[in-house]
């Protein structure tokens, strides 16, 4: 899984929000680089900054400084509508929330942004997707007919459908049983570990993040601990962060 490249690469990130009180800083030089293919767990308590940073790196949010680089791509050169584009051909997004549209049908949502990337045949490769996230039999159905379950794997589909290079997660089975979880998180690794998608997991369950090549701990801000296989490159940017 290593490379001369990373995938992704943040250089003392920082994100500080102006408030009433005075500015509240929510990311505090954040060093990271991600090779292709891996799968990186991000575990914290609510508040550390998890998910800013997941969107600052999908480019949802934009930095007070720092460096982004994702897949080649300098964020700072980019307007939205470039980052827009990169994230419809390059990023796919698994949130906690389905976010499904409930107009649609299971397979017109996942033929949606397969039409925005400019696909030839976005509802054949939506039911593609939809087989390999065993609801075949289920394609014509509205999420509001659809179990908890069901409709992330619809959202797991509408992610991976444009064959992105990376896939974040951000708490994706916040919303469902634990058995039902832990079905998604199977499918989840099972279609990364197929795909050679680089995975990045953002949980507070650390049984969870385990599950992946290594896990990066946050608290205020800040990256203060990593575990598992870590490059030697990547190791000194996290000690940069402490």
């Amino acid at each position: 899984m290593t490379s001369n490249s990373p995938i992704i690469e943040l250089e003392d990130l920082h994100l500080t929000l102006e408030s009433a009180a005075g500015p509240v800083h929510i990311l505090r030089g954040v060093n990271l680089r991600i090779e292709p293919g891996e799968a990186v767990g991000i575990v914290g308590p609510s508040g550390s900054g998890k998910s800013t940073l997941m969107a600052i790196m999908t480019g949802l949010e934009q930095a007070s400084s720092g460096s982004v680089r994702i897949d080649g791509l300098d964020y700072s050169q980019e307007d939205e509508d470039g980052l827009a584009r990169h994230r419809r051909r390059r990023i796919g997004i698994l949130l906690q929330a389905f976010h499904l549209i409930p107009t649609m049908t299971a397979l017109e949502n996942v033929a949606v942004p397969l039409e925005f990337a400019g696909d030839a045949a976005p509802f054949d490769r939506a039911q593609e997707e939809l087989e390999s996230v065993g609801l075949d039999h289920r394609v014509e159905h509205y999420p509001a007919q659809l179990s908890g379950g069901e409709q992330q794997r619809v959202a797991l589909a509408r992610a991976l459908a444009p064959n992105p290079k990376l896939l974040f997660a951000d708490e994706p089975t916040g919303n469902l049983d634990q058995s039902t979880g832990a079905q998604i998180i199977d499918l989840m690794f099972d279609l990364h570990a197929r795909r050679h998608t680089t995975l990045v997991l953002i949980t507070h369950d650390p049984d969870l993040a385990s599950r992946c090549d290594r896990v990066l701990h946050m608290a205020d801000g800040r990256i203060y601990k990593a575990s598992g296989a870590l490059e030697p490159a990547a190791a000194d940017r996290t000690e940069a962060a402490l």
